[in-house]
Formats: structure tokens, sequence, C-alpha cells
């Protein structure tokens, strides 16, 4: 459940666009091809790093997001997108949120594919995590949720479990604090780093985020601290000041 603004709320958008129905439709159509083949194509569209870089199967990082792991991964996965993708959709435009949505799925699938090269090069982690795949389309998810958050920052969300509310603009830190405390072991937290990263650059290029800080930002909300800091300070001592002395 999340607020639309001026005190209404429900649960999920009032309308659902074509493009987000397409998005839908393909992901859910290439899942039910995966069971029907028994994963006989996963080796080959699935997202690793040795694969990728080292057999030249540069498909990858396309392919990937179009395939899950069980139906629950699915699920999850479509849910974010109906019931954030939409408002979105119907914010920007067919064209913009495909072209949004894909770019933050195979920005994170590049990353997903040399960030273990990285690590492995540097002795942080062991050489077979260049062979282990990726599925799924939490980087293009994870983009359109850093959107939904920076474009309408101060809306309210309300978890159903555990039942929160917060603004949007805590979306994605909440998100990655309940899932590395309380996710699954085996999800890749890199592919949802990637597709915030990529996002974030998406919109810091087109800067019609409200919600999104730049550096003038930063800087300004740490004079606006100190200006306070030094107010709180100059007010204790006031009343240090006043109190009565005793003997």
């Amino acid at each position: 459940m999340y607020g639309r603004g001026y005190g209404s709320t429900g649960f999920g958008p009032t309308f659902t666009p074509p493009i987000v129905q397409r998005l839908l439709i393909a992901n859910i159509a290439v899942f039910l091809l995966q069971v029907l083949t028994r994963g006989a194509y996963d080796g080959v569209a699935a997202l690793t790093p040795l694969a990728l870089w080292g057999g030249g199967m540069l498909w990858q990082p396309f392919t990937y997001m179009w395939m899950h792991g069980g139906l629950g991964h699915l699920l999850m996965n479509m849910f974010v997108l109906w019931m954030f993708g939409s408002q979105l959709a119907m914010a920007w435009g067919p064209r913009r949120f495909l072209r949004y949505y894909l770019v933050c799925g195979v920005g994170a699938g590049v990353i997903i594919g040399s960030v273990p090269f990285l690590l492995v090069g540097l002795h942080i982690a062991p050489s077979y995590i260049l062979q282990i795949p990726t599925v799924g389309a939490s980087g293009a998810i994870y983009g359109v949720l850093l959107a939904y958050s920076l474009t309408w920052p101060d809306r309210t969300i309300m978890l159903i479990f555990p039942p929160v509310a917060f603004r949007a603009i805590w979306l994605i830190p909440l998100l990655f604090f309940m899932e590395i405390y309380f996710g699954p072991p085996n999800v890749i937290h890199t592919g949802h780093l990637g597709g915030v990263f990529v996002g974030w650059l998406l919109l810091r290029s087109q800067g019609d985020a409200r919600g999104l800080l730049s550096f003038e930002q930063l800087r300004w909300r740490f004079k606006r601290w100190q200006m306070r800091r030094r107010l709180r300070a100059v007010q204790m001592d006031r009343r240090d000041d006043d109190r009565p002395y005793f003997h």
C-alpha cells in the first residue's frame, strides 16, 4: 500500500499502462519457457561472468533479466514492477520508461559480470564465483524503485509485513536493510546495487528527479546542520547562565 498524495491511500495503481503489461507478459512467458524446457537454455541465457567475458556470450546482460529462479522470485519482481512501475510509466510515457528499465537491467548485468573478476583479482573472493550464474529482473526493478522514490520522495508507503509506514525516499535503504538481514542467502546484492547505480546515473543526467541529491544539496545540508548545531550550543549556554547558584 502506498499514498497517492493529497491524503488518499490505495493498494496498487489504479491503472496498469500497456508497457508494464507487456513487460509482465514477457517475463511470465520466459519463465513458462524455462519450466517447459526444464532449464535447457539456462546455461546460455543466464549471466555467468566467465561465460560473458571469457566465452564471448555478450548477450547475457540482456537475457538474464528475463529469467527467474523460481515462481516466488518471479512473483515478487512482477509485483514490484506492477506496483511502482505503473505509476512511473504513466508519468514518463512508455518509451522513456522502457528505455530506463532496459538500461538499468543491462547495466546491472554488466556490473554483475565484471565485479567478480575484480574481487578475484584482489584475492577477496575465490575464483569459483566466476562460474556462478545469475538470473532475475531485480537490477531493472531496483532502478524502477529508485526512480519512484526520487520522483515522489514524500509519498507515504505502508508495508504489509512488517506494518511500517515511511516516506518513499527511504524505500531503497529499507529494502537493502531487509534484504541483508532477512533475505535468502543466494541473493546477489551486486545486481541490486548495480541497478540503483545505473538508475542514479540516468536520473542524474536527466536532472528531473526531485529527490535526487546533488553535491550542492549535500553541501547546503551540511552547512545547515552545522548552523543548527551551533544554535543548539548557544541555547544550552544561555540556559546554563540562567541557572541559580547554590551554596
